[in-house]
């Protein structure tokens, strides 16, 4: 490799591994090779079991680290590519001079659950009506729950359906740089009406405002341009207006004057209908809906957690040359996302006595044949919480179970996932014995 493709290349490979986590650089971006660099393009050699990938994936990423690198372009080639024409990897071309928005994000690849059902009906009544539905929308959530993906839905929505009306989305970060760039070359007029001239501002994670003064009050002056011109505003945060305690009150107050709606994480069953939205998107037909359950009920911190994991286990099954098997996925992220044992009941028949109280029936009914639906209930009640609860896989809890077939434990898992998602009785019946067994254990480490 001559010296200077490879000084190019060492720069890119260094901004890359800003961007991603370690395990995703070395399965994804550590095989690509750069073969030249002409007219500003570099090209990048990607081995063909992992170009597709790459390239609808990561293309947004090689972009902005060549970009970054002082390299205006890069174009991912196959293994016999000795000239141009090769399959491009560039970044889409922005729209409205640089609306920031990713076509990806939309409203048809959000999945609704209990857990986001506000902000997905507030975000696409923004959408529909800028400004007139509610005005500002405050949307706030842990990371990893969807909060830039109804951003981009909103942007997207409004580019297509808006009939000209003028959006750009941008993070905190990159308003505070542009501002920053702009005081120092003493256009803030430009800056202005960049962020000013605009019909719908999309502002991603106003906390790290946190601590940047001169910014939070070129902020405070920009909402209310557009507010009161009757701009659509719509801002994300880690936490709710009055948690933001770094933040004046005369902004707080902006914050708070529209909607503010919660993400919080999803359930099991919403996490399972992400992942197969997920395999769909990226034609990863051979994954059974087996092993996505199985990552579903591991993985429960966020949305881009629980996707990071199943690319995990398709990484190392691909690695390994191995099917994509639910073993293979508790092998693959068990011991990264699995509760520690300490945090466990001790047992499944401790789980079987505790349901079994709750539902005033002997633990041993649990284990015999009786069909009556108070029993049977009780019953996938106590499957449930034992494949919840301890490591035990499914064959081994039928037996724990008076000999059933691993597919009856299955089922009542399914049932029971369906019936906890939903507010009512049954969920806290079930959250009353898990929260039993969880005192239990508490009780047993304290002593």
């Amino acid at each position: 490799m001559p010296d200077e493709l490879e000084t190019i290349w060492d720069a890119v490979r260094r901004e890359l591994r800003r961007d991603v986590a370690d395990f995703s650089f070395h399965i994804w971006l550590d095989p690509l090779e750069p073969v030249a660099c002409e007219q500003g393009t570099l090209y990048v050699r990607a081995p063909e079991h992992i170009r597709s990938w790459v390239r609808d994936r990561y293309a947004t990423l090689l972009v902005g680290a060549c970009r970054r690198a002082g390299i205006a372009g890069v174009e991912l080639v196959d293994e016999a590519w000795a000239g141009a024409g090769a399959v491009t990897a560039r970044e889409p071309r922005d729209r409205a001079e640089g609306d920031g928005l990713n076509p990806k994000y939309t409203f048809e690849q959000f999945v609704i659950g209990d857990g986001n059902r506000l902000a997905h009906a507030a975000a696409l009544a923004v959408a529909e009506l800028p400004a007139q539905a509610w005005n500002p929308l405050f949307i706030h959530g842990p990371p990893g729950l969807g909060k830039t993906h109804l951003l981009h839905a909103i942007g997207n929505y409004v580019s297509r359906y808006g009939h000209g009306l003028r959006v750009r989305y941008a993070t905190v970060e990159a308003f505070t740089s542009e501002f920053v760039q702009a005081v120092r070359g003493r256009n803030t007029d430009v800056f202005r009406e960049r962020f000013r001239d605009v019909d719908v501002l999309l502002l991603d994670d106003v906390q790290f405002l946190a601590d940047k003064v001169r910014t939070k009050e070129e902020l405070f002056h920009t909402f209310n341009a557009l507010y009161e011109s009757g701009r659509q505003l719509v801002i994300t945060s880690d936490r709710s207006p009055v948690d933001l305690e770094a933040f004046e009150a005369r902004l707080q107050e902006r914050f708070e004057c529209g909607l503010v709606a919660e993400l919080s994480p999803p359930t099991a069953g919403v996490r399972h209908a992400i992942l197969r939205k997920r395999v769909r998107q990226d034609g990863l037909d051979d994954i059974p809906d087996e092993t996505l359950e199985a990552v579903a009920r591991l993985v429960g911190a966020s949305v881009r957690v629980l996707e990071g994991a199943l690319i995990r286990v398709v990484a190392y099954a691909s690695l390994v040359d191995k099917p994509p098997t639910p073993e293979l996925a508790m092998e693959v992220l068990g011991r990264l996302y699995r509760r520690g044992n300490s945090e466990r009941p001790s047992s499944v028949r401790r789980i079987q006595e505790a349901t079994a109280e709750e539902f005033g029936i002997s633990a041993d009914a649990l284990l015999a044949r009786d069909r009556t639906p108070k029993v049977a209930f009780a019953r996938q009640v106590a499957m449930y919480l034992a494949r919840e609860l301890t490591d035990q896989g499914l064959p081994a809890l039928g037996r724990e179970f008076g000999g059933r077939n691993h597919s009856t434990v299955l089922h009542a898992w399914k049932r029971v996932s369906e019936l906890v998602d939903k507010p009512g009785e049954k969920r806290e019946t079930v959250d009353s014995i898990r929260r039993r067994l969880e005192r239990e254990t508490a009780d047993d480490r304290a002593r």
